[in-house]
């Protein structure tokens, strides 16, 4: 029994480290798919690649969605545009979407608790967006870029955006919600048709008598 239940322990290991590579791979791709978006500064792009990475801290666990969070941006620093910068930002936001909606469904299970701990990470990510932008990225973009033209890039769309700050709550924190709810509703759209990719009906870590219910309400 003991030797069973470690060749599982070990297969469900592997399976997990598989899956976490293949999702960081698949969200570094999404990465470079980025497009703009309308009512916000053109440089404000828009992607799917924390996709992944919720449906990895939904299927193999939080600290395995921080880690496809980690990688997708460790991929990208190749090619980055903002000397690392922007790479940085991404994960740290990203981090805070992903950690507390993987804790909390896994404290919790189902589809309410996958759904109150999305809620909690996409308003974490929004919060967290504005000291990050405000203190680490823009201070690193206007070294490229004059601030004043930065801000004129908002002000264009909205002349109340006077300062950073206002800038950051009327454009990028709503930008950053709306992101999360998107990932959030797509991940409940696939993650019954995808769940046996994640974690190979894997049964709940505190009873394994007792399956627990995924976040579009499949039993995993």
């Amino acid at each position: 029994m003991k030797q069973r239940n470690a060749l599982s322990a070990r297969r469900s290991s592997v399976r997990s480290l598989a899956v976490t590579a293949v999702m960081s791979a698949l969200s570094a791709v999404l990465m470079y798919l980025e497009f703009s978006v309308p009512l916000v500064p053109d440089f404000l792009k828009y992607d799917f690649s924390d996709l992944p990475a919720l449906l990895t801290a939904f299927g193999v666990g939080p600290w395995a969605g921080v880690t496809v969070e980690l990688l997708k941006n460790v991929i990208h620093l190749p090619v980055t545009q903002t000397g690392g910068v922007g790479e940085l930002a991404n994960f740290l936001i990203g981090a805070c979407f992903v950690l507390p909606a993987g804790l909390f469904y896994r404290l919790k299970g189902g589809k309410t608790g996958a759904l109150i701990g999305s809620v909690i990470g996409t308003l974490l990510a929004a919060a967290v967006s504005l000291p990050v932008n405000y203190w680490i990225t823009y201070p690193v973009y206007a070294q490229f870029m004059p601030m004043e033209a930065i801000l004129g890039l908002y002000r264009a769309l909205n002349p109340a955006a006077t300062t950073l700050w206002r800038a950051l709550l009327m454009f990028n924190l709503p930008f950053t919600a709306v992101k999360g709810v998107v990932n959030v509703v797509i991940t409940f759209l696939v993650y019954k048709k995808i769940s046996p990719l994640l974690h190979g009906g894997r049964q709940n870590h505190k009873n394994p008598d007792v399956q627990k219910k995924g976040p579009s309400g499949n039993d995993v």
